[in-house]
């Protein structure tokens, strides 16, 4: 009997992940260490967290660093891509934009400034950061780059309208650039989530996660990882041939009638 381990699927493979702090961005991160890449944890201000999710790497024999920058300026944007390449000796073949903020605001009463805020954070830093990786990408081989939408781009939430808006163009942006970077060899994809459970979602919205338990064909809340895994399978070998792709981790949700 053969008892080799199987080969990670991301084994050799350098990883940006952005937002990398909690929530979603850490379980990516970590999913993709477990699968043998060397990761860069990106963080905004959430230093001591960012640290724990790369402390967690180097303890399980991985290779991790912290980075930080202002998603919302697109030269720190330029210069986390550069940082990540120097830091890899030239290798990143992966980009997760995972980076967002989701305020609540209805739409009667929001103000320019708060629509650029969300479409800067949630959008323009995609196009910013895929750019610059693009371009790392394209004079090394290619890569993969996936973007975290919503399934609110579309099915759009009261209070939501600028996240919403800005999650629909991260899926469009994602198409758009699997079509023009694909000739480089560079695969662009989304994964849009439903509902993800986190500490203390239940009791901060009662009302809104029993909605999703009782229209959830799976029966349950997402949990970070599932994100996660959604997005390994996207940067690694078994999604080859998948690129411009919406994948949606919702537990089918939005497979359910709404009439």
């Amino acid at each position: 009997m053969n008892s080799t381990p199987p080969t990670p699927l991301l084994a050799g493979e350098t990883a940006l992940v952005t937002g990398a702090g909690g929530g979603i961005g850490r379980a990516i991160a970590l999913r993709f260490a477990a699968q043998g890449a060397a990761v860069a944890v990106h963080c905004r201000t959430a230093v001591a967290a960012a640290t724990d999710v790369a402390d967690r790497i180097r303890a399980a024999g991985g290779r991790a660093v912290v980075l930080r920058a202002d998603l919302t300026d697109e030269a720190a944007c330029r210069r986390l891509v550069e940082e990540t390449t120097a830091w890899s000796a030239g290798h990143l073949t992966a980009l997760v934009n995972n980076a967002a903020v989701q305020p609540v605001q209805p739409l009667s009463g929001m103000t320019a400034y708060d629509w650029r805020t969300v479409v800067d954070t949630d959008l323009t830093s995609v196009f910013a950061c895929t750019q610059a990786a693009a371009a790392h990408m394209r004079d090394h081989g290619g890569g993969t780059v996936t973007h975290i939408a919503s399934v609110e781009a579309g099915h759009p939430a009261p209070g939501h309208a600028h996240y919403a808006a800005a999650k629909a163009a991260v899926v469009m942006h994602a198409r758009a650039a699997a079509l023009e970077y694909g000739p480089d060899g560079i695969r662009v994809n989304t994964v849009s989530p439903g509902l993800i459970d986190r500490p203390g979602l239940a009791e901060d919205w009662p009302d809104g996660v029993r909605r999703w338990l009782a229209a959830a064909p799976a029966g349950r809340l997402g949990r970070p990882e599932d994100v996660a895994d959604a997005c390994v399978f996207l940067a690694s070998p078994l999604a080859s041939w998948i690129t411009g792709h919406d994948l949606v981790v919702d537990g089918g949700v939005t497979a359910r009638p709404t009439w």
